[in-house]
């Protein structure tokens, strides 16, 4: 649940800062009142907190030497949305490097 409301905070988040726009010295005070007004950041945020409350909860069940490396998967979901959602490019060398991150759970958490 954590991983999922951590992602979901991602989406959440690049939607909100596409639907601001580039920040630039002239409006960047407008942006940062823009935050708190943005429903889709409003939401990223609200989804940040679920997945920090969610993460608590894994912990008092789970070891952190599992969970906390084990929440690098956002790193994965988050690229699969860029590209799925976002059409943000992905090169080989960031496939490759998203492939490392997943063995690497995998490896900490077999037979933990």
């Amino acid at each position: 649940m954590s991983i999922l409301m951590s992602v979901a905070g991602q989406f959440f988040l690049k939607a909100g800062a596409l639907r601001l726009g580039k920040v630039n010295s002239t409006n960047i005070i407008s942006h940062l009142v823009s935050i708190v007004t943005t429903p889709e950041l409003l939401a990223g945020l609200t989804c940040y907190g679920l997945g920090a409350f969610a993460y608590i909860l894994l912990l008092t069940r789970v070891k952190l030497s599992v969970a906390a490396p084990s929440i690098a998967l956002v790193y994965v979901f988050s690229v699969m949305i860029g590209f799925l959602i976002f059409r943000e490019p992905v090169p080989l060398s960031r496939v490759f490097g998203l492939g490392l991150i997943v063995g690497g759970v995998v490896l900490v958490v077999w037979k933990s």
